[in-house]
């Protein structure tokens, strides 16, 4: 396994839409591998592909306290969207930045996992939002793309000024 660059945010790479996968296999699981030693190294509780610069319809998500649930989408489409919730996101593409995003409350996906199999899964609460957050990625959307320009504008200011800092 081997840790991967994440993009960061305002990176044109990261508005590229994702394509499906055609064929899960060997190199599709050492992908996966590696998106989820990347994640819990960076640490954060979702990654999508994309972030990674590979341009496939993958996620990996673990919300569990202990790290030990993981959960792998690949060509992931929700099904179903049902209430309303507003919860603070932040995202391992725009380090330091957590602003609040509405999102479904419950949403119904369904997906391959990594032997191939087709699943369908209800989610709600945090692994909502983060489902939906993450397949916003694979459409080549960030998730500060849901707050009002000038808070986009604020964020890219903070952001650039790290960037200076930190070169």
């Amino acid at each position: 396994m081997a840790l991967l660059p994440i993009l960061r945010f305002p990176d044109p790479r990261l508005h590229r839409k994702a394509t499906p996968v055609d064929l899960v296999d060997d190199s599709v699981r050492r992908l996966i591998a590696d998106m989820a030693e990347t994640m819990y190294e960076a640490p954060g509780i979702g990654l999508a592909a994309t972030q990674v610069d590979v341009h496939k319809r993958i996620i990996v998500i673990d919300v569990s306290e202990d790290k030990s649930k993981l959960l792998t989408f690949i060509n992931p489409e929700i099904l179903e969207r049902s209430g309303e919730q507003v919860c603070e996101e932040g995202c391992l593409s725009v380090p330091g930045i957590y602003e609040k995003v509405s999102r479904s409350e419950r949403v119904r996906v369904r997906a391959l996992d990594p032997q191939g199999k087709s699943f369908t899964l209800e989610a709600e609460g945090l692994l909502a939002v983060c489902v939906q957050h993450e397949i916003d990625h694979l459409e080549g959307k960030v998730f500060v793309e849901h707050l009002s320009q000038l808070k986009q504008g604020r964020i890219r200011a903070k952001l650039a000024k790290q960037a200076r800092i930190t070169a």
